[in-house]
């Protein structure tokens, strides 16, 4: 499923319209992206939670090349599912009781 679906799902199942659901999904995704970037925790109970990891500058190598660089310190998201999602996932048709 992509944005695009994603909204459409929420339009239909809400009778909003498009625009509005539109709002609503930018809203949730740009809420969640800028708690990240602020380096704060997004937990969605059931489903996953997001943190953001620090990894300090090290010593790795140039796959073609072999040779050694420095690697610039960094922050990149993490995603971790949550126990929800992973037994729904891994039920027949993902169905849930």
């Amino acid at each position: 499923m992509n944005k695009l679906e994603l909204i459409e799902k929420i339009s239909e199942a809400t009778d909003l319209p498009r625009s509005q659901a539109h709002k609503i999904v930018d809203i949730f995704f740009n809420s969640m992206a800028k708690a990240l970037a602020q380096g704060e925790r997004v937990e969605i109970r059931g489903l996953c939670s997001m943190f953001v990891k620090h990894y300090d500058e090290y010593i790795g190598r140039n796959p073609k090349t072999g040779k050694k660089v420095k690697i610039k310190p960094k922050k990149l998201p993490f995603f971790k599912a949550g126990k929800e999602l992973k037994e729904r996932v891994d039920m027949p048709n993902g169905v849930g009781s």
